[in-house]
């Protein structure tokens, strides 16, 4: 198939795969993929199989869903009880859990609750029932925050009262930065996120080079331009170089999208400080609606109990996403913890990166064991 073979070729992987290798012989090198479209690519794919041992690639907190704390679940859900709102959300949002079940739960308590494509999906729904108040759960980084901007638009534009959005888009710099600043952790490079830097560009990525002197790649999403952002991060430290590189040209311009950026800042501004599930309080992270938009502030309009929610004890969601620990080292990964029993966020999402290993990691996870194991035989 064009443009989808090319980028799945076994021979040119094993090429690369090979001077990754001669680059790094000798020098473990720690990369961080940021976004969960990554690493889900990684393990469907077997990427960690076919780099050398060298290379350890960790996740971050490019998962929108997981990075959600279960205060603003249960937030949502109590929007979604209130009489005559049909609440509408994408449909990995409907089997998060919240303090006390999910959205899913809550349909099947009575609840009108609706997963949908797109917030114009949400504004039609406006238009069709103009006797009842529709909300959207707005989520996800700056890849997603402008087609709710466009709708907020058009919904002012068209005088649409009975729709509103609860806003709990985030942003991807503040939480690099949170990252980078975090004493668990140690790391040689960034794969940066493609969809994000479609929309933001290159430049904010200037800083992680500059400062910290660390490389960083914006890569695609098939598996050769995973692999290929790792030999251009390997290269750069052969080279002593930390710059901000664009594998992605196809798609990342680096200015990003004007439009869409113009959108935003027509529609949003930064929050103070927004709580991000595994690293905490985070400032100016997130955004919310300008007061321009106050007609259409699912926030404004409805009484929430805004309160800070503790994950489970059991729950290590915050440790995977700050990359301090792999998915299968979490006590109850793939028992207590599951697709269909999730206990935390990252085995709910498509992105996440428990669900990736759960789906994909099985064999990851074999050959990661035997080579400790015979690490451990090693006289």
């Amino acid at each position: 198939m064009k443009f989808v073979d090319e980028y799945r070729d076994p021979e040119l992987a094993k090429r690369i795969a090979a001077e990754i290798a001669r680059l790094s012989e000798g020098r473990p090198l720690k990369f961080m993929e940021v976004c969960g479209g990554h690493t889900h690519t990684i393990y469907k794919h077997g990427i960690e199989d076919v780099l050398p041992r060298s290379i350890d690639l960790v996740h971050g907190p490019g998962c929108p869903v997981c990075v959600l704390p279960m205060g603003r679940i249960d937030d949502a859900i109590a929007i979604a009880r209130t009489e005559g709102v049909i609440f509408t959300t994408f449909g990995d949002m409907m089997r998060v859990p919240g303090s006390k079940g999910s959205l899913l739960d809550a349909k099947a308590e009575g609840a009108d609750v609706r997963f949908v494509y797109s917030p114009l999906d949400a504004l039609k729904l406006a238009r069709q029932y103009p006797d009842r108040q529709v909300v959207f759960f707005a989520i996800g980084f700056e890849t997603t925050a402008p087609s709710t901007a466009v709708t907020l638009l058009r919904a002012r534009a068209e005088g649409v009262k009975n729709f509103s959005v609860f806003c709990n888009h985030v942003t991807i710099i503040p939480a690099i930065k949170a990252i980078l600043d975090s004493p668990d952790l140690r790391l040689d490079g960034f794969i940066g996120p493609g969809h994000v830097s479609m929309v933001i560009g290159m430049r904010p990525y200037t800083f992680i080079a500059r400062d910290h002197h660390k490389p960083v790649v914006i890569a695609g999403f098939e598996p050769l331009d995973i692999i290929q952002a790792v030999y251009m991060l390997v290269k750069q430290i052969s080279e002593g170089r930390a710059e901000v590189e664009n594998q992605y040209t196809r798609v990342v311009r680096p200015e990003g999208n004007m439009r869409a950026l113009e959108a935003m800042a027509r529609t949003m501004e930064l929050r103070p400080f927004f709580e991000w599930r595994g690293l905490g309080f985070i400032t100016h992270s997130a955004l919310k609606l300008r007061p321009e938009f106050a007609d259409w502030d699912a926030e404004l309009r409805y009484e929430v109990p805004g309160l800070r929610v503790a994950d489970p004890k059991a729950c290590q969601c915050g440790e995977v996403l700050k990359g301090v620990i792999k998915p299968w080292e979490c006590k109850v990964f793939g028992t207590a913890c599951t697709p269909e029993t999730p206990i935390g966020t990252c085995m709910v999402s498509p992105e996440g990166a428990c669900a990736a290993y759960y789906n994909y990691g099985r064999f990851s996870m074999a050959a990661e064991r035997d080579h400790l194991r015979s690490l451990s035989q090693t006289p």
